[in-house]
């Protein structure tokens, strides 16, 4: 048989833990049916263009795992073909805990979130730091942006899926909420002047 996108995570363990708990049979249809992508779609490609941040988890030669945040601004995670995603690392707190991780194990996840619209997308795949590319690099960072890029890391998409809505609480940015709260200010100067006024 085939080796399916998503056995990636649904290894044989995780089978029979889905058969045990009941829910093996509905994922098996999922399968049959196409299951999980390994390529960037026109809404992949939309979705990441929105985010403004993203989780990176990335595990030691050993196998320890690792989460790190990774922010800018929207967009800064990049298309660079239909199963290549990139982005400027910038300079942080200089422990180098996913640039190590990366040079003794390249599998890598990407954990992408709308708080608002209350979706998640998570991405399987490979990661390598590119250092010796100012080109790349170049591409990679946008000229208003203050951070100073130190590398670029390169993934390579193995298989991504759409997560359900559960559990997830809205969150909003500043800049969401300012487009919600701005014409409302707006609206109250109007009317107290109009009080004042009258």
């Amino acid at each position: 048989m085939a080796r399916l996108i998503s056995d990636i995570a649904f290894t044989p363990t995780v089978k029979t833990v889905q058969e045990k708990k009941g829910s093996r049979e509905n994922y098996a249809k999922m399968e049959q049916k196409g299951g999980w992508s390994d390529t960037v779609t026109d809404d992949l490609a939309q979705f990441i263009s929105e985010r403004d941040s993203f989780y990176l988890g990335t595990a030691s030669g050993d196998g320890q795992p690792y989460i790190q945040h990774r922010g800018g601004k929207p967009g800064f995670l990049k298309v660079v073909d239909e199963r290549t995603l990139a982005f400027a690392d910038f300079k942080g707190n200089r422990q180098y805990l996913s640039t190590g991780n990366l040079l003794d194990n390249d599998k890598a996840y990407i954990f992408l979130m709308d708080y608002p619209n209350r979706r998640r997308i998570k991405i399987w795949g490979t990661a390598k730091v590119v250092d010796d590319d100012p080109a790349l690099i170049e591409q990679l960072t946008d000229t208003d942006y203050k951070g100073k890029p130190e590398q670029a890391i390169v993934f390579t998409i193995t298989a991504w899926d759409v997560n359900c809505p559960q559990h997830i609480t809205r969150r909003y940015t500043e800049t969401e909420v300012s487009e919600i709260v701005d014409p409302l200010k707006e609206r109250i100067a109007e009317l107290e002047a109009q009080l004042v006024a009258s």
